[in-house]
């Protein structure tokens, strides 16, 4: 598999980085028994989708996006998955449409979304629990020819820390910050 691919780690599992299909599972016991680029669970409206987001992008052999499985209250990443595909974010960087609870996408540039956007069509299913049928919708679209959408896209690259620094305060969240001693705090104060 080229190294490249799937920058952002994560639950995730990989076959064949030529295949067309990634499955997004939701709350189900499920894994494809049939060879898919990426499957995995979402369980997140935000950093959840992030990864999948990158991760979908940087293999640019995927072109659909089975999203199966029973949405979870609250959180509905599936959804949210769905309305960032559709609309983007705004100028707050909160997915539009979306019904979680916290849908802001803080860690890919807009550039990045569009790619989503245009790289991938969403087969949604969301609620379809019923693993033959799953497993049929894949197999129909693994046998869709579809052409690569050129490059990779790496959406996020993580700099390698040469000496941890105490005083540090960064988070992956731009919006918390935690200090030197784990105290959590919204970033400005």
């Amino acid at each position: 598999m080229c190294k490249n691919y799937y920058p952002w780690g994560g639950e995730f599992y990989t076959g064949s980085y030529k295949i067309n299909i990634a499955v997004v599972i939701l709350n189900l016991d499920y894994k494809p028994n049939i060879n898919v680029a990426i499957y995995g669970k979402l369980k997140t409206e935000n950093i959840g989708i992030e990864k999948i987001v990158a991760n979908v992008i940087s293999n640019p052999n995927i072109r659909y996006l089975l999203i199966c499985g029973n949405e979870i209250k609250g959180h509905k990443p599936g959804k949210s998955l769905i309305a960032l595909h559709e609309f983007g974010i705004d100028k707050n960087n909160k997915i539009i449409n979306a019904p979680g609870a916290i849908p802001y996408i803080e860690n890919l540039n807009n550039e990045a979304i569009k790619r989503f956007q245009k790289q991938i069509k969403i087969i949604n299913k969301i609620e379809l629990t019923d693993q033959n049928k799953i497993n049929n919708i894949i197999e129909n679209y693994k046998s869709k020819k579809s052409n690569s959408f050129g490059e990779p896209y790496i959406a996020i690259k993580f700099d390698k820390v040469k000496k941890i620094d105490l005083q540090d305060n960064r988070a992956l969240h731009s919006k918390i910050k935690i200090n030197y001693m784990g105290k959590v705090k919204k970033r400005g104060n």
